[in-house]
This record gives structure tokens, sequence and C-alpha cells, in this order.
């Protein structure tokens, strides 16, 4: 959820007991920040939709919990309660951890009653701006290094989001750490290169219709160090080029 990735088809066997999701096959990471983006040609109804991974995490255990119940008490109703318990637990655990990932995610080391609305408001400043969701928060650091036009121009009308910066500076003077330093630490969690889906189109276009493995090869090598942006490799960092084709993933991919 912190990397935009979209995992395409996650039902309750594509989850493991300890709420770790697997075998990945229809997935693949945003471009643009949008809530509701589901790539799976299967998904027709949104289910597995970038923002319903998380509720889906707890549909999933709680499924898997409905089978526990006699084995967790001789009492039924008690076995239930238990188990809600439990089920009920897994959003607020992940909450924390989403935001302890988002406060990385734009510089923060400290915590703050009102982290959650500032993120929350970033995140709905990048969708009514169509801004790329990982460019964003990688030309963050760059605004703290004195260019700000870097991330401002990703979003179509950029006043929403100088009125969110001017909260977010206000935020890191409060954590009081030097700037570089704090721009540093976002690299280090902020990747630059991502597989964009239109550049491993181009690297299986190129393998199955000219048996040429350079692209992949070379896509490989960018996606081996994620946040290491080298001057060169532009062209991996740059979000998909604008078309009214709605881009699909299948089972297999």
């Amino acid at each position: 959820m912190n990397i935009g990735f979209i995992h395409g088809v996650m039902n309750t066997d594509n989850m493991t007991i300890s709420g770790e999701t697997i075998d990945y096959g229809p997935c693949a990471f945003m471009d643009t920040y949008a809530p509701d983006t589901v790539f799976s040609s299967i998904d027709t109804q949104g289910r597995y939709a970038f923002a319903n991974q998380p509720v889906i995490l707890s549909w999933n255990l709680a499924r898997f919990a409905e089978t526990l119940i006699p084995l967790v008490d001789p009492d039924k109703d008690r076995s239930v309660g238990l188990l809600t318990d439990m089920i009920q637990r897994i959003q607020p655990i992940y909450e924390t951890y989403w935001l302890n990932g988002m406060r990385s995610k734009i510089g923060l080391s400290t915590e703050d009653s009102l982290d959650l609305e500032l993120v929350k408001d970033l995140l709905l400043v990048m969708k009514d701006g169509h801004a790329d969701f990982t460019l964003v928060f990688r030309r963050l650091a760059q605004a703290l290094r004195g260019d700000s036009d870097a991330v401002r121009q990703l979003f179509e009308e950029p006043g929403a989001y100088d009125i969110w910066a001017r909260r977010w500076r206000e935020r890191l003077e409060l954590d009081g750490t030097a700037a570089e330093i704090c721009a540093q630490a976002m690299d280090r969690v902020n990747p630059i290169y991502i597989p964009r889906n239109h550049k491993v189109e181009e690297a299986l276009a190129a393998a199955v219709d000219q048996q040429d493995m350079k692209p992949f090869s070379e896509l490989l090598a960018v996606l081996s160090h994620p946040f290491d942006e080298v001057t060169g490799n532009e062209a991996y960092a740059a979000p998909a080029p604008a078309t009214d084709t709605l881009y699909q993933t299948f089972c297999g991919t």
C-alpha cells in the first residue's frame, strides 16, 4: 500500500494465515494515484481495487477464523466472540503500520495526532490533481533540497498542493531534522523506479515477438536498485504516455 502495489486477485487462497499476500498473478503498480484503480481483467466489480486491499485483508482472515470456531472453545458463542475480537484488531494494527510508513514517505520521524489528516489530505490532493503516486513522494525530497517545481508540475492544478505543502513544512519544523538529512531518509523509502506497466509490456513484447531479451535485462537491472536515481534512466521513471486504453493484467502475467 505504501508503494502503490495492486495484487489483482487478493482472495482467500492468495493469502497466508499470517496475513501476507502470495501468488501474484494479475498484479501491477499504479501510475496516477486513484484509490479505485483495478488492473485485473477478472475483477470487474473492483473488489480488489487498490483502496479495498486493507478491507479484503480482514475479510480473508475472517473466513479463516470461521473454520477455527470448533477448535477455539467448546462453547460456540464464546469461540465466535474470541475470534471476532481478534479479527477486530487487524485494521487498527494495519493502520498503525501504514501510517508509520506514510510518515517516513513524507519525511516525518516523530508522531503527531494530526499526521493521519495530513497524509490523507495529500492523497486527496494527488487524486484530484491526477498526480503520479511514485513520483510525488520521490519529488517531495527534491522540494526539500530547494526544487519545488519538480513535484508541483506533477499536479494538473498545483494550487491545492501548495496549500498542503505549507502545512507539511510546518509539520517538518516540529521534527527539527535538517532538510538534507530528511531528504536522504525519504529517498531510502520512496523508490524512483517501479515496474511501470508500459515498460513491462515493452520487455514482454521484445522477448516474445522478437526473442530479444535486452529490454528485459535492462529493466531488471534498473529495478534491482529502485531507490538509486541514475542519470540516463529517466525513461524508466516516467509515467506511461497518456492513452484512452484501459491497461489490463491477466492471471498468469
